[in-house]
């Protein structure tokens, strides 16, 4: 009677352990089947939540553990278009991403290309301000990094830059705007160009030509 006892305790044990293990694979299995259920998108501005949510291959809502943030972030960075993707998750299917565009600055015509953050070309077309002449090697770099800081909002209401040296400033430039205003600036101001709408709202939208190299003062055209 005893041995029978403890055939059924350890028979008892068994099916305890094998119940124990399978649980414990199908919470695996079900962890494993998770999906995405959300993405939440930070920092874009030239791409639309829905355009890196496709880049990121996450737009069907795959499986989670299929897609590690690394592996997301490598799928980002791939483009042209994006400097660096930070990408996390919150409860294992929330997936948050957080990009640094390379955003498109302007279409520089002595090459014909359109010049990025990084100072990379492209062939691809923007809506963005077309450098009309040609820009020296040492004034070029300063006139990338000073435009690349500006609200990009007023990089894309300007139609045409020009390199425009004179005796007093090697660093100048002529801007032509969308409403038909001019604007003369230096690199060393250039951030004044972000104050374009405050200024020309105090002029009741007459035309004319912003001084912002030297004198901040604004000529109306006759």
């Amino acid at each position: 009677m005893a041995k029978r006892k403890k055939r059924k305790l350890k028979l008892v044990r068994v099916l305890f352990l094998i119940i124990i293990i399978g649980l414990i694979l199908y919470g695996v299995s079900l962890i494993l089947d998770l999906k995405v259920s959300n993405v939440i998108v930070k920092g874009n501005t030239f791409y639309s939540d829905w355009e890196i949510i496709k880049m990121a291959d996450l737009d069907d809502y795959p499986p989670t553990f299929e897609n590690p943030s690394t592996v997301i972030e490598r799928r980002l960075e791939d483009d042209d278009y994006i400097k660096s993707a930070h990408v996390s998750k919150r409860w294992f299917t929330q997936v948050v991403i957080d990009v640094d565009e390379n955003m498109p600055l302007f279409y520089y015509l002595p090459k014909e290309k359109t010049i990025l953050e990084d100072k990379s070309e492209v062939s691809d077309n923007f809506p963005v301000p077309t450098v009309i002449n040609y820009v020296p090697d040492k004034i070029y770099s300063k006139f990338v990094k000073a435009i690349s800081k500006t609200d990009y909002d007023i990089v894309k209401r300007i139609s045409e830059i020009r390199y425009d040296p004179n005796e007093v400033d090697t660093e100048r430039f002529f801007l032509v705007m969308n409403d038909g205003n001019y604007v003369y600036l230096t690199l060393q101001g250039f951030d004044k160009i972000n104050d374009y709408l405050d200024i020309i709202k105090e002029f009741d939208n007459k035309k004319g030509t912003l001084y912002l190299d030297s004198g901040e003062y604004f000529e109306v055209r006759s």
